[in-house]
C-alpha cells in the first residue's frame, strides 16, 4: 500500500492536477503530472482513477491496486515536488504485469517524476 504522505487525498488537489497540470498518453494509462509551488519541497504525491468503463467494481480494485503497487515499488527513483494522477485505460485489465509496470516507468520518466533512469534502476534497468 502506497504509504499516506504519497497519497493525493481531496478532490479539489485531484482536480488541479487535471486541469492544470500536463498530460502524457500511453495504450494502458493517462498521466496528469502538476508541479506543486515552491515552497518547502515535499513527496510527489499521487492518485489513481479507474472509471466505470473499466468494468465492475472488483476489476476496477484490482486495475487500481496493480497501479498503485507499481508506483510504491519505484518510490525511491522519484523526483520531490509533483502531483500525479494516473487515469486507467481499458487495456489495463489485461495487461500483464511487466508490461503495465514498463507503462508506468515510461510515463513517469516521460513526465519527469523519474530520477535517471539507469543511476537509479541499477540491475534492474536492463529488465524493464
Amino acid at each position: 500500500m502506497l504509504p499516506p504522505h504519497f497519497r493525493l487525498r481531496q478532490s479539489e488537489e485531484i482536480s488541479r492536477v487535471r486541469q492544470q497540470g500536463r498530460r502524457w498518453q500511453h495504450p494502458l494509462l493517462t498521466l496528469y503530472v502538476y508541479t506543486q509551488p515552491q515552497e518547502p519541497v515535499s513527496v510527489s504525491r499521487f492518485a489513481f482513477a479507474v472509471g466505470r468503463h473499466i468494468g465492475s467494481a472488483p476489476r476496477r480494485n484490482r486495475t487500481r491496486r496493480r497501479v498503485r503497487e507499481i508506483v510504491r515499488r519505484h518510490l525511491g527513483q522519484l523526483r520531490p515536488g509533483f502531483d500525479c494522477l494516473f487515469v486507467a485505460r481499458p487495456a489495463t485489465t489485461t495487461a500483464e504485469h511487466a508490461e503495465l509496470e514498463r507503462a508506468v516507468v515510461q510515463l513517469l520518466a516521460r513526465g519527469g517524476v523519474l530520477v535517471d533512469e539507469p543511476a537509479a534502476l541499477g540491475s534492474e534497468g536492463s529488465r524493464l
